[in-house]
């Protein structure tokens, strides 16, 4: 670990997230900021992360990082305990053991213009880019271009079909996959995407007339209806996949600010690991009498 007294420290990290993510623009289930780590520690590499995992705290450990900058928040809900025995505990033991600080930004960064949306949103190459859901009047976060999700035109017109399999080749690759809810052969010319889970946001695609909504975790049940209802067609990525564009972002952000070394998990922490498509109607086994 670097002791050079030109690198920047903690609080020096923290106060530029927070610039740029500022903690009041969290919704108020949320739990976003300095988890750990001693505020005057010298940071000379950080690894951002969608998930505080095992697997990413490895990761984190074997390149021998200061910092963790995670997406999303390892203590979303309380706890009683800390204890190594425990997931989280475990965890928590292992990074400050090696002195390595841990920060969370996950819905203030979700609502910030740019954010998390913005750099999914790129991967389509999406232009005149609005928000899908704006914060209620009011709040710390309404103003601006902020809100959750984006909404924008296509380069070009795509069917359904051949945006999902576009979604397929340009998002990081997971077992889950892309899959879609709509009329195949539907064109899409304005699209919304909201990293993470989004059918919270079904109605707002509906309102904002979109030929397509593009997120991740849709459920049975809201999916149908919204469908039953002449919704915009649905896309669903990994939940992963959906949010690991914006590390990039952070990660760049980071260096050109701060010049500290960053580097970006590609570890795909979706908890999916097997898919198998269903056969086609042709290549299934005949009925064996016997």
């Amino acid at each position: 670990m670097s002791t050079s007294g030109s690198d920047p420290t903690v609080t020096d990290v923290v106060a530029e997230l927070e610039r740029r993510y500022p903690p009041v623009w969290a919704e108020e289930w949320d739990r976003v900021g300095l988890v750990l780590g001693e505020p005057a520690a010298p940071v000379r590499r950080v690894l951002c992360v969608v998930d505080v995992v095992p697997e990413t705290v490895a990761e984190a450990l074997a390149a021998d990082v200061d910092m963790i900058i995670s997406h999303h928040p390892l203590l979303l809900r309380g706890v009683s305990s800390v204890a190594p025995t425990t997931f989280k505990g475990r965890i928590i033991h292992q990074l400050i053991r090696a002195g390595v600080a841990l920060y969370a930004a996950h819905t203030n960064a979700d609502v910030a213009a740019p954010g998390v949306s913005d750099a999914l949103a790129a991967r389509f190459r999406l232009t005149g880019l609005r928000p899908l859901q704006r914060p209620a009047p009011g709040s710390p976060a309404h103003g601006d271009d902020r809100g959750f999700g984006r909404i924008g035109e296509l380069p070009q017109p795509m069917t359904l079909a051949e945006l999902t399999r576009h979604a397929a080749a340009v998002l990081p690759v997971t077992s889950w996959g892309v899959r879609a809810a709509g009329d195949p052969g539907r064109m899409v010319r304005t699209l919304a995407v909201s990293g993470g889970s989004g059918d919270s946001f079904l109605g707002a695609a509906t309102a904002a007339g979109v030929d397509a909504f593009l997120t991740a975790d849709l459920r049975h049940h809201p999916a149908g209806e919204h469908l039953a209802a002449d919704g915009p067609a649905l896309i669903d990525a990994a939940h992963w996949a959906t949010e690991r564009p914006w590390l990039d972002d952070l990660a760049a952000l980071l260096r050109e600010a701060l010049g500290v070394e960053t580097l970006v998990s590609d570890l795909d922490t979706d908890p999916w690991t097997v898919h198998a498509a269903a056969p086609a109607v042709d290549d299934k086994e005949p009925d064996r009498e016997g």
